[in-house]
């Protein structure tokens, strides 16, 4: 990497940022996609291209991901727009007006219907409409009893700027409506064509006046001015394309509402279309993409949403972005330039990282050195299933390649040129050993990823895992970070090497003659503020502890998830510890069943997957306790089998569970604070059972537990109620014998109505 790019955050790669790197591009990001969120929302003078922006976005989330306890308090992934002008009067939006996700690929589309579909647990196809998405600004006009009676811009989603005068200048917006709800706000874009847009600059030229950059700055700028009569002088269009509130449903789906909107008088975008399949959604995005030069105004993508009403609010709104829809945008640059190395990274968890090294260059507008090749099979050029990609084109050292940014913020290589590949290219072989510590690199079964077994052996491993655990979503030590523990982890005199050394640095150095404070770099108050620092953290909250472990895919959602559900510690472990043969018995299972599965596909027949599962737990006979500790586990909101497996195996390793016992001789658990509700199931243990047929099971158990209940998977005297569907069995049958209550799934409905 060139001295440039070490002293350039901005310019490396986020696999290579260290965390200091990461926290001074998180600051940059957040002031120069502020700054980029008021110019164009507010000042109506973009400083960045949308493939810039989106970028940078994307670069941001990417970082957060990775290092998500350096999240700061105005990150720009939870902001919608910008806040209003002081120009206005401001406008509370009764129902937010949100942003939405962005997807660029067409293999995108199909994670967003699966993910649609997992929620709602369909297998059968959902449709969705699939309009252009305008670049214009976003506007929301509320009618009372058929009258306009106010229009808002989107602001920061919250609160807008109240622009009702201009609004009404807009030949495109009703003043009045027949037959409408008494309360209707429809929301759509404001926009100018691109014939309109050069003719007013045109006149704005001769006469000596300000030109506009492109449409959007000329509809964004006409729409907020103070002058209404100048408002009334750009020629301004208006695409309606959603709602906000409404006293009746205006259709059952999204396609009847468009089609009600335009007979009530809004103009719709004509290209709006019902697609049955994501075949269907992809072969209009495409449709649509081919006529974008010719629409007469600019678009930047396709919006995709679920089309039936009822499946939309079933799906529900994550923290800025709904369920239901997404942003197809079109893509943005590539570029081709030689790949000069392919290096392995060691993550925390082991996971080995292929790096490409690239010559220099410039896509979209940034320098790119670095990009990431993803795994092992996407360099041999084939995917998870061992079916091709790229046509089945390995990548090799040497290649000329093809550098993808789009949205991603992480540069990938997308594609190889064979033409330039020179004779003596050898295939890449990955490593099967460590390259941090020598240790048996592995794969395991279903996992693409291979992984360093050499654990707290692995200096990479450790050294990361002791970042994480100092980590500001983590235990948060000041004085004590990224720095400082790559420090401290190669000290001979007070080395930290597992985090209960943390807490016994202050007491290892008053026996040191040479003092911590007498070191370069500290002095006797920075050293006082470690300690002090280290001491304010004997007390810790239990989801914060959780994370801090580093546990493999338990995350800090996970971790809160899990501190709720057993409140204790000691709870915790419990249940883990009588959950180890459970756990073993599954990785039996599961083991015999890839292997009568590949069996089966080489003799050409079905594998008898079930046959095997009832053989294996025939022959490892565990007790009930254990059954009913896995069930608790797997049933977990936000945990299951994948969760929990990892959480076992971390504490049945006899030298992982010793740094973990010497870590808990340090500290002092806070259990989380019970949600305050007046639900009728707080506190209460309720079990699912049987099939349900008007929720799926885990809209069930996010609902139960968003009432302050605890869900689990098993029937005992500690269970409060049942709710059992059709085919409810064994557990229903546990519960009469136990005397627990059980319902049905519409006496659980009309238990919680209305909470």
């Amino acid at each position: 990497m060139s001295q440039q790019n070490q002293s350039d955050p901005s310019q490396i790669a986020v696999p290579d940022l260290t965390e200091e790197a990461a926290r001074a591009e998180l600051s940059r990001l957040a002031d120069q996609l502020g700054k980029a969120n008021a110019a164009y929302h507010t000042e109506d003078a973009p400083v960045l291209s949308d493939a810039d922006y989106d970028a940078l976005k994307r670069r941001n989330a990417e970082i957060e991901d990775r290092f998500p306890d350096l999240k700061r308090d105005d990150s720009p992934s939870e902001q919608v727009g910008a806040a209003p002008s002081d120009g206005f009067g401001k406008v509370q939006h009764r129902v937010r007006m949100l942003s939405l996700a962005n997807v660029f690929e067409d293999e995108d589309v199909t994670d967003f219907d699966s993910s649609v579909r997992n929620f709602l647990g369909r297998k059968e196809p959902v449709a969705y409409t699939a309009e252009p998405k305008i670049d214009g600004l976003s506007l929301s006009l509320r009618y009372e009893n058929g009258v306009l009676m106010q229009a808002a811009t989107r602001g920061d989603g919250s609160e807008g700027e109240n622009v009702t005068a201009n609004a009404m200048t807009i030949a495109d917006v009703p003043h009045t409506l027949t037959s409408a709800p008494e309360v209707l706000e429809v929301r759509g874009e404001v926009y100018m064509s691109h014939a309109d847009f050069a003719a007013l600059n045109e006149r704005h030229a001769a006469q000596g006046g300000k030109t506009f950059a492109n449409p959007r700055n000329a509809a964004a700028g006409s729409l907020r001015q103070l002058d209404p009569e100048i408002t009334r002088a750009r020629p301004l269009k208006f695409f309606a394309y959603a709602w906000g509130e409404v006293s009746e449903p205006l259709a059952d789906t999204q396609i009847g509402a468009i089609e009600r909107l335009a007979a009530l008088g809004f103009a719709t975008n004509p290209l709006t279309h019902l697609c049955e399949t994501k075949e269907q959604m992809l072969a209009h995005y495409h449709s649509i993409e081919e006529q974008r030069a010719t629409l007469g105004y600019d678009i930047d993508g396709v919006v995709y949403k679920v089309n039936d009403l009822a499946l939309q609010q079933r799906l529900g709104f994550r923290s800025t972005t709904p369920r239901w829809a997404t942003a197809h945008k079109f893509p943005a640059e590539l570029a081709w330039t030689r790949l000069e190395a392919i290096d392995i990274q060691v993550g925390r968890t082991g996971a080995l990282s292929p790096v490409a090294r690239l010559q220099p260059v410039t896509v979209g507008g940034v320098v790119v050195s670095n990009a990431t090749l993803h795994n092992e099979d996407y360099i041999a050029g084939v995917d998870s299933n061992g079916e091709p990609i790229r046509g089945g084109k390995d990548i090799r050292v040497g290649d000329w390649v093809q550098v993808y940014r789009a949205g991603d913020v992480i540069p990938k290589v997308a594609d190889v040129d064979l033409s330039h590949r020179k004779d003596d290219a050898q295939p890449y072989e990955f490593p099967h050993v460590c390259p941090e510590c020598g240790s048996e690199a592995i794969r395991e079964e279903g996992d693409s990823v291979r992984r360093c077994t050499g654990g707290l052996v692995c200096p990479a491993q450790a050294v990361e895992k002791l970042k994480h655990f100092v980590s500001r979503s983590a235990f948060d030590i000041e004085g004590l970070g990224s720095k400082q523990i790559e420090m401290f982890y190669v000290d001979e005199v007070l080395p930290i090497k597992e985090p209960a050394d943390i807490f016994t640095l202050e007491e290892r150095d008053a026996k040191q003659l040479a003092k911590l404070k007498n070191r370069d770099g500290f002095g006797e108050k920075s050293a006082n503020k470690i300690f002090e620092a280290i001491d304010q953290r004997r007390k810790i909250e239990f989801g914060r502890l959780l994370f801090a472990l580093g546990i493999r895919h338990l995350g800090e959602v996970a971790g809160n998830d899990l501190a709720r559900h057993f409140m204790t510690w000691d709870a915790l472990v419990q249940t883990v510890e009588a959950a180890i043969p459970a756990a073993e018995r599954q990785n039996k299972a599961d083991e015999a069943v890839a292997a009568e599965r590949a069996a089966a596909a080489e003799e050409g027949r079905r594998a008898k997957v079930t046959d095997v599962r009832k053989l294996i737990e025939a022959e490892n006979p565990i007790e009930d306790s254990a059954v009913a500790a896995w069930d608790e586990m797997v049933n977990i909101n936000g945990v299951g089998a994948v969760l929990a497996q990892s959480l076992i195996t971390t504490f049945a390793q006899p030298q992982e569970r010793a740094v973990i016992d010497r870590l808990m001789e340090h500290l002092t658990v806070i259990a989380p604070e019970q949600q305050a509700t007046e639900s009728p199931v707080v506190g209460k243990t309720v079990v699912f059972t049987g099939s349900l047929e008007k929720m799926t099971r885990a809209e069930a158990k996010a609902r139960a537990e968003a009432l302050g209940a605890k869900v689990s998977g098993s029937v005992s005297k500690k269970t409060d109620l049942v709710v059992a569907g059709p085919g409810a069995g064994s557990k229903a049958e546990k519960a009469a014998e136990l005397g627990i209550e059980t319902i049905d799934e519409d006496a659980w409905l009309e238990l919680i109505a209305g909470l």
